[in-house]
């Protein structure tokens, strides 16, 4: 639990609407707050008559699409210089220049599943992919509506969560950051897994393409192929 959690649920009960507004804002732009958290909680006042329940879930996706839309554009005007430096500068000897076009490529690829799923599944990534969205850069039309649909699910979840267990909320807090951890590391494995995949097969084939390269040079020069069987290459009869 956030050591800014206890701080932000007193000024919530003191000041209400707008601590929420601000809490989840900063959230969304990158600050280690849980927003899920808070929502839980603030649904949890909810059923004791603190507070509207649906207001709570009007400022709380206003709050989070603002939150993520400033992260999208501080990616947008430092970002993109950061990524060409990367690409250019001789400094940078970590990355190649290779490597990030390639990432570059992928993330292009799955760009709106990516800032649809760190919504609400993976929110500890949600800081992270405004600012490559913004820096690589993905269309903000794009952009918009894929945030707006991952925060309604990110408000609407923890929010009647919250409302549905009222004094239960912090086990159920426990239990979705449980699930939020399995759900990064299967993440996390699953990717391993492609890698290792694809460069196995990167592999295979750079090692094919090493042994065809003798038989290439050899009909360029005599128009026939060296024979594939080690026995007739040396003038041997193979064995029945």
């Amino acid at each position: 639990m956030s050591i800014f959690l206890p701080i932000v649920l007193n000024w919530l009960l003191a000041y209400g609407y707008p601590v929420i507004w601000f809490a989840i804002f900063i959230a969304s732009a990158g600050f280690p707050i849980p927003s899920a958290l808070v929502l839980l909680a603030a649904g949890a006042f909810a059923q004791a008559g603190d507070f509207n329940i649906f207001l709570l879930a009007v400022l709380a996706l206003s709050a989070s699409v603002c939150g993520d839309s400033t992260g999208y554009f501080i990616g947008r005007r430092w970002g993109t210089k950061v990524i060409d430096w990367l690409e250019t500068s001789k400094w940078n000897r970590f990355i190649s220049p290779r490597a990030i076009e390639r990432g570059r490529a992928r993330f292009k690829k799955q760009a709106a599943w990516a800032v649809f799923l760190t919504r609400f599944l993976f929110p500890a990534l949600g800081g992270v992919v405004n600012l490559i969205a913004g820096a690589d850069p993905y269309p903000y039309r794009y952009f918009l509506p894929c945030d707006i649909s991952g925060e309604i699910l990110s408000a609407v979840i923890p929010l009647s969560l919250g409302y549905a267990f009222g004094a239960s909320w912090e086990a159920v807090g426990d239990v979705l950051g449980s699930f939020s951890i399995f759900a990064l590391a299967l993440l996390a494995a699953t990717f391993l897994t492609l890698y290792l995949i694809r460069t196995a097969r990167r592999s295979r084939v750079e090692k094919l393409d090493t042994m065809k390269e003798p038989a290439i040079v050899q009909f360029k020069k005599t128009g026939t192929m060296p024979p594939d069987n080690p026995a007739q290459r040396s003038g041997e009869l193979p064995l029945s």
